[in-house]
């Protein structure tokens, strides 16, 4: 059972704020920690503020504009009617879980997920797959309106069409249903950060948090001595196979030697002319301190250092 909330007439500002009173489809898959583009820190930071940040960029551009291509497109290959949904759904039974589908099918207990994807992502899509973060997205969809069957459609710019049918699992809805529970009773209602994953995004949002360090204060390291001393070892490894990889880029440049371009049956090698200005700000603020003082643009970051006591 779900709740419908209408979304006629509805700013985007709006919509965005009503997207932060619950966990969306987007959201699944950073919470289950399988999107390459989020993380379960990022989408606590999105819940847990007032900050309503609109959205703009190129990707989220041609997305929006692309949809109604997409769905159409969907039509003509399955003969499949659908429309829009002008509702944010949410779940009676986990008032958390909501979703803002695309479109739903026409004569069938299903909706339509609508996405666009860069050429270079076409291998995402091979041989029938599907990003496994969009996979959790229509199963959340699922778990929230009920419906059995999910179509996610997509247009891989200047390759092809192509869509995949999802059907009712009940394991899979029963365990993302379950985590994101967990993700919600104790950590966004709580106010408690979900712990570390090492990605970008988790960097971003710590950043954010603690973005100015206290003068002079210090507390005790509990617990971490054998998690340093991983990360030592990691960081040798690193040292030795940038080491390698540096003497591999080495080994072909001197094949190469003047040449721009180099290519196989399997790599195209470029190792080209670059010409690039900078400002000598040393010697500006050297000669012209005025001038460095009037545009100089003071940064605020944290450095991350351990040394061995």
């Amino acid at each position: 059972m779900f709740s419908k909330i209408t979304l006629t007439g509805v700013s985007n500002a709006e919509w965005l704020r009503l997207r932060k009173s619950g966990i969306g489809g987007s959201d699944a898959g950073a919470i289950c920690g399988v999107n390459p583009y989020s993380s379960a820190m990022k989408v606590f930071r999105d819940k847990t503020n007032d900050e309503v940040e609109e959205q703009d960029s190129e990707a989220i551009r041609i997305g929006h504009d692309l949809e109604e291509y997409v769905a159409q497109r969907f039509t003509e290959a399955t003969g499949l009617r659908v429309r829009r949904s002008n509702y944010m759904y949410r779940s009676v039974e986990n008032p958390f879980m909501i979703a803002d589908i695309d479109r739903l099918v026409a004569g069938e207990d299903a909706g339509l997920e609508c996405k666009t994807a860069s050429a270079y992502n076409a291998d995402k899509w091979a041989d029938g797959n599907i990003p496994l973060h969009y996979i959790m997205q229509c199963y959340h969809y699922m778990a929230v309106t009920g419906k059995r069957v999910w179509y996610i459609a997509v247009v891989i710019l200047g390759r092809e069409f192509t869509y995949r049918r999802l059907e009712w699992d009940d394991d899979l809805i029963e365990r993302l249903i379950s985590i994101e529970t967990d993700f919600w009773n104790n950590h966004v209602a709580k106010g408690i950060m979900p712990p570390p994953d090492g990605s970008k995004a988790c960097d971003e949002v710590l950043e954010q948090y603690f973005h100015t360090a206290k003068k002079a204060s210090a507390i005790a390291l509990v617990g971490f001595d054998e998690k340093l001393r991983r990360r030592e070892e990691i960081l040798g490894f690193i040292s030795e196979l940038q080491a390698e990889q540096k003497q591999i880029e080495q080994e072909v440049k001197l094949f190469m030697q003047d040449n721009e371009l180099a290519s196989s049956d399997s790599f195209r090698v470029s190792w080209k002319n670059i010409d690039s200005t900078k400002l000598d700000t040393k010697r500006i603020k050297e000669e012209r301190p005025e001038l460095y003082a009037d545009y100089g643009k003071v940064s605020h970051s944290r450095r991350f250092e351990v040394k061995a006591a």
